[in-house]
């Protein structure tokens, strides 16, 4: 009898989300445009910096300097300036965001084995494009001095004196090529998987109170957790076709590998659902209109994006924010599925996040199930 009227409900939430296609439409639609939307927006990679040059020395020197940093691709010369004026306009302007100036002097000095400077001019506007141009123009420019180095003890019969004492062999695991796409890819999951979780089921009782049909419910025999269940389930399907959409593009069009066990993710994804369904429900419990839903669970998503670790190291954060961060479940999720997807680990490495989902999972249907029966008394 309880499967009867459980069913029956969650066939009503179907019936319920299937008269309305264009939202059903924008429901599957959407992970699709964020996923492609976010790949390419929110890439940590700095590529192709435009550099405005102002060459004073016109030697063969100054331009084996410029072909060392046109190798690179971190760089692309892209003006040439006759004065300093015009080459402070173009950063000014936003046109280069990055100058080089070689000194008149540049080609007798390095012909002379003298020490010669070169200005290296960075706007620093934006943080993480001026911090990693830095590091790679100064590599550059020390990479081509130590080759020029080499190439003035070759010539004077001196090839064996400048070898180095260490050599480091570095090696990159998980991304070899430093792709940004595999440490965003992943983080897409959950943060579309929270965000149509919450929006979704933040509107399922309001829904129904609007609509006038709140009152038929409370009469029917449907027990407080029936009604979770029931509400939820439909919205666990669209979720996870939603996980499989993503992981879907993610591997075919990103590149991004899935090293890890497939099944045990889909699982995890589930056990994420739960606490993010639940959020999702209190604040349906409690909003009055749909539009009041939506903003609530707008306003969840603020925190979960900027302290989950989904673009910026938890480690740089001050304290009080780590703190914080520890009642965010999305922050688990992603240590998950960074784990599962890019390093390939097993449920012993990721057990203590795992833990900690459940947790958050009894919690918050804990607290939906008690404001809803409060609501159906």
């Amino acid at each position: 009898m309880r499967n009867s009227r459980l069913l029956s409900l969650i066939r009503k939430e179907f019936i319920q989300i299937l008269r309305d296609p264009r939202t059903l439409v924008i429901t599957f639609a959407i992970p699709v445009v964020q996923l492609f939307l976010l790949g390419y927006a929110a890439n940590t990679d700095v590529r192709n910096v435009p550099l405005a040059v102002f060459d004073q020395s016109h030697s063969a020197a100054g331009r084996r300097l410029l072909d060392a940093y046109r190798a690179a691709d971190y760089f692309k010369l892209t003006y040439v300036v006759d004065s300093e004026d015009e080459l402070r306009a173009l950063i000014d302007t936003g046109d280069a965001r990055a100058g080089l100036i070689i000194p008149s002097t540049y080609g007798q000095q390095i012909s002379g084995g003298q020490p010669v400077q070169i200005a290296f001019v960075l706007d620093g506007s934006d943080p993480t494009v001026a911090a990693t141009a830095l590091s790679a123009a100064t590599l550059i420019g020390e990479s081509h001095s130590i080759n020029l180095l080499v190439e003035r003890l070759n010539q004077r019969g001196l090839p064996d004196v400048f070898q180095s004492q260490v050599n480091v062999r570095t090696q990159v695991w998980y991304n070899p090529d430093l792709e940004s796409a595999y440490f965003m890819v992943p983080a897409l999951i959950g943060m579309i998987l929270q965000m149509q979780a919450t929006m979704l089921t933040s509107i399922a009782i309001v829904r129904e109170r609007e609509r006038g049909t709140i009152e038929q419910l409370i009469v029917t025999p449907l027990r407080a957790w029936e009604l979770v269940v029931g509400k939820l389930i439909p919205y666990i399907i669209i979720a996870f076709f939603n996980t499989l959409e993503v992981l879907v593009i993610g591997t075919l069009w990103f590149d991004v590998p899935v090293r890890g066990s497939l099944s045990l993710l889909l699982a995890l994804s589930g056990l994420f659902l739960v606490p993010s369904l639940g959020i999702g429900l209190v604040i349906s419990t409690g909003a009055k209109t749909q539009h009041e839903a939506m903003m609530l669970s707008f306003f969840t998503m603020m925190p979960s994006i900027f302290l989950s670790g989904f673009l910026y190291p938890l480690a740089a954060m001050p304290k009080v924010l780590q703190w914080i961060s520890a009642v965010i479940p999305l922050r688990y999720y992603l240590i998950i599925v960074r784990s599962l997807v890019l390093k390939g680990v097993g449920i012993e490495a990721v057990l203590d996040e795992t833990l900690a989902l459940a947790v958050f999972g009894v919690i918050t249907m804990g607290v939906a199930a008690l404001r809803l029966r409060k609501r159906l008394d």
